[in-house]
């Protein structure tokens, strides 16, 4: 039994992984933690006797909880985007020193890394292409950190155009253009649902890995074959 501390449990993504954390049997919610429910990170890990966090909160709460797990010798599952790329080097630096593994990812649907996976094929054959990158109002963080990641594994410079709309969940779109052609490839989050298998692998996982950082579900998928 993987005994998860949920943080960031009364958020958008929280209240889908929450459902999901408690119907499979080989996991055990221990706490689950957001100030909306008058219960914190800290507290939880002084308390309950946790194997994994997950964490999915906000780009300011991140680096508290990157810091108190690896404190605490705790391997965490982060989701949260909008960390820089230096910053999130060094808490895999100081998680590495700690012997505690930190995961973390753009995005946790399979299928928006099959889209990743696509768009950095792609663009060693055409010769232009744009990201437009769509999501719910209430997302803080613009370019989004599954476009960016994108763009980084793709040849070029590639421009990202951000949506910020009520309604809108997650989604993406990658436009290629050359000599008298088109191709788009789109992924579409109708329900956070979708993030939960990609959560719950890295969850059951997270332990195989070597301390420190460790980026992109696209690397433990390969490892589950």
């Amino acid at each position: 039994m993987i005994r998860v501390i949920l943080s960031g449990a009364s958020g958008k993504v929280g209240q889908a992984l929450l459902p999901a954390i408690e119907a499979a049997a080989d996991l055990e919610l221990v706490a689950a933690t957001a100030p909306s429910l008058g219960a914190d990170l800290e507290s939880a890990l002084e308390s309950a006797s946790a194997d994994v966090v997950v964490d999915f909160t906000a780009p300011e709460f991140a680096e508290d909880a990157c810091r108190l797990c690896v404190a605490a010798g705790v391997p965490l599952v982060l989701g949260t985007t909008g960390l820089g790329e230096d910053e999130l080097h060094r808490l895999g630096d100081d998680a590495a020193a700690a012997g505690v593994q930190l995961f973390h990812a753009a995005n946790f649907a399979i299928g928006a890394v099959l889209m990743m996976r696509f768009a950095e094929e792609a663009s060693r054959h055409l010769p232009a292409a744009e990201i437009v990158e769509l999501h719910a109002d209430t997302k803080r963080d613009a370019p989004s950190g599954t476009s960016r990641a994108t763009a980084a594994r793709m040849e070029g410079d590639v421009p990202i155009h951000s949506v910020r709309l009520p309604g809108l969940v997650a989604h993406q779109e990658v436009i290629f253009g050359g000599a008298g052609e088109t191709l788009t490839i789109r992924h579409d989050t109708t329900s956070r649902e979708a993030f939960a298998p990609g959560v719950l692998l890295a969850v059951r996982t997270i332990r195989d890995l070597p301390p420190g950082l460790t980026v992109g579900l696209e690397i433990l998928l390969a490892r589950s074959g």
